[in-house]
Order: structure tokens, then C-alpha cells, then sequence
């Protein structure tokens, strides 16, 4: 019985292990030589920022925008069609500013988008 519990819960890992590990990361780069990574769905954003993750939810933001925010920590990720900024609205920084994604530079809306209510660009 230990033994069918042990094997299920390691299939279960595998699993869950190659989901994460088949989760699309973006990298997005931002004025002043800064960078930070995304991956996730349109509803919850994993970030990587300066070698520390955190998981932002979504928020209520203005139309044409996104807005995920990790209250616990702070951290702000506003994304618009042509850019996106990265705050802590515990510490009242602007943390990156004007970072976008490699689509984003040839004229793409951010992929976060991609699963968003209709975006339209000006």
C-alpha cells in the first residue's frame, strides 16, 4: 500500500514538474540595462526580478492595460501594448521602466494579452 502511495505521488510530481518546466518564460528588458522575466497566464504572473520570484495576481487596471500586483511584498507590474513598468508600491519605486519583450519591439502587443479582453491599440 506504502509502495502504490510512493508511485503515485512521484508520477503526480512528474507531472506537475513538466508543466512548470514546459511554462513559457519571457524575458523582458528595460531602460537602464534592467531586465526581469514572466511566465504564467493572463490571470497570475510569476516574476523574476533581480534573482527573486514572486507571484503577482491580476488586478482591475483601465482598459488597453494589465495590472498584476503581489500585495504581500509590493511588487507592481503594469503592462500597456507598447511598454510595461515594474514598481514597489510598499517602498513608492519605480523599479524598471519602459521594459518590453523581444515581439513587443517589432510592434506586437506583450503576450499577456493574448488571453485579455480586446486590446485596442491608438
Amino acid at each position: 500500500m506504502k509502495q502504490t502511495l510512493l508511485l503515485i505521488s512521484l508520477v503526480a510530481a512528474g507531472f506537475i514538474g513538466s508543466a512548470n518546466a514546459s511554462e513559457e518564460v519571457t524575458t523582458w528588458t528595460c531602460s537602464e540595462s534592467k531586465q526581469f522575466k514572466t511566465s504564467g497566464t493572463t490571470e497570475k504572473v510569476r516574476l523574476t526580478w533581480e534573482s527573486k520570484t514572486f507571484d503577482l495576481k491580476r488586478e482591475n487596471s483601465l482598459p488597453g492595460s494589465l495590472r498584476y500586483k503581489n500585495t504581500t511584498t509590493g511588487h507592481d507590474l503594469v503592462v500597456l501594448g507598447n511598454k510595461a513598468m515594474l514598481f514597489n508600491i510598499k517602498s513608492g519605486t519605480r523599479l524598471a521602466d519602459f521594459c518590453q519583450t523581444a515581439e513587443m519591439k517589432t510592434g506586437k502587443l506583450p503576450h499577456l494579452f493574448a488571453d485579455a479582453e480586446p486590446f485596442t491599440q491608438n
